[in-house]
């Protein structure tokens, strides 16, 4: 075993299976859960929560045309 592949002293658990972390994925014990992770992130699943937004909101005003 390598010194990358030793778990981490007083690591936290991996934050995807809670096995011990390992430095080289620091903070996940593997690749496979770093890429879970990973995924998480652009699939949406991990979202802040905060007030809904409008609709009007959302669109930026038109221009007002000149006839």
């Amino acid at each position: 075993m390598t010194e990358i592949d030793k778990p981490a002293p007083a690591a936290k658990p991996c934050a995807i299976c809670g096995k011990p972390a390992v430095a080289r994925f620091k903070p996940f014990c593997s690749a496979r859960c770093a890429d879970i992770d990973l995924g998480r992130w652009l699939k949406g699943s991990y979202v802040i929560p905060g007030e809904p937004v409008e609709e009007a909101e959302e669109a930026p005003p038109q221009p007002e045309s000149e006839g």
